[in-house]
């Protein structure tokens, strides 16, 4: 069976994977901006709790990455919404984010892969992160603590991590922690009174996106956008960690703690899901 081609329209297809059809979403760079020779590859939430490519959080960071320039590719893991198979814990979901990253670069080799995800997501293409090598991977609510990290590769090429500090579903401190601990080198960006969800805090993700992004390639904010919450700034709560932490005032009204964590120590196992 052949594969359909990523084409410049937005489309919804379905692509032959490992376990069956997946069914994919793929949306072009927003008309009012310059297109980027890249294409951000996106992976959704936990399946067995409703999780979909259609969920807010995953459509917002979508959408965040159009507003820069990228095509975007949504795609549904095995046995959610209309692709085939069954939820296989995180081992399957990690070969369907191979076979569309794949067709991905058989279908735009001249275009960047930017690889992401928001929680569970996060937790599969940081596993696939280091076999992939995207040129940038974004890291919503990795929900350390709840999966198996110790397995994970940490990722070399530039790396956005950003984490609400009211996360009821992946506790905050234990993201803080893993990152210290295994020595990761990433931008960190801590959006305070931020739900798991986003609730009401959409927008701010937005901008904490679109800055987060165009700091961790540039080392400059994007122009104009907030970079974090209203409510308050993160930096009044960043934890005292020995690899430092930046405050920065982003354009707007927000401040935003960044962190680059650059320790020795080895990352130590998590709990597994509960």
């Amino acid at each position: 069976m052949s594969q359909p081609t990523l084409t410049t329209a937005a489309t919804v297809l379905t692509l032959q994977g490992p376990a069956g059809a997946l069914e994919v979403a793929v949306d072009p760079p927003d008309a009012e901006v310059v297109a980027r020779p890249v294409v951000a590859v996106f992976c959704h939430p936990l399946p067995t709790e409703g999780g979909t490519m259609h969920n807010k959080v995953v459509t917002m960071a979508a959408r965040s990455l159009r507003e820069l320039g990228a095509t975007t590719v949504r795609f549904n893991f095995r046995g959610t919404g209309h692709s085939e198979g069954a939820f296989d814990h995180g081992e399957g979901e990690l070969d369907d984010l191979r076979a569309v990253s794949a067709w991905v670069r058989a279908s735009q080799p001249e275009h960047a892969l930017w690889l992401g995800g928001f929680s569970f997501g996060a937790y599969v293409s940081l596993r696939g992160a280091m076999e992939l090598r995207p040129s940038l991977l974004i890291s919503i609510a990795p929900p350390a603590g709840r999966w198996d990290f110790a397995r994970i590769a940490l990722p070399t090429m530039p790396w956005l991590v950003i984490q609400g500090e009211d996360d009821e579903i992946v506790d905050p401190q234990a993201v803080y922690d893993w990152l210290e601990r295994s020595g990761a080198d990433a931008e960190l960006v801590r959006m305070p009174d931020t739900s798991h969800f986003f609730h009401r805090k959409l927008m701010d993700l937005r901008g904490a996106l679109k800055n987060g992004v165009s700091f961790t390639a540039t080392g400059m904010p994007h122009s104009g956008k907030r970079v974090a919450s209203k409510g308050g700034s993160a930096a009044a709560s960043a934890p005292s960690v020995a690899c430092g932490v930046r405050s920065r005032k982003m354009p707007g009204s927000a401040t935003a703690a960044i962190r680059r964590c650059a320790s020795s120590t080895t990352a130590a196992g998590d709990r597994p899901p509960a």
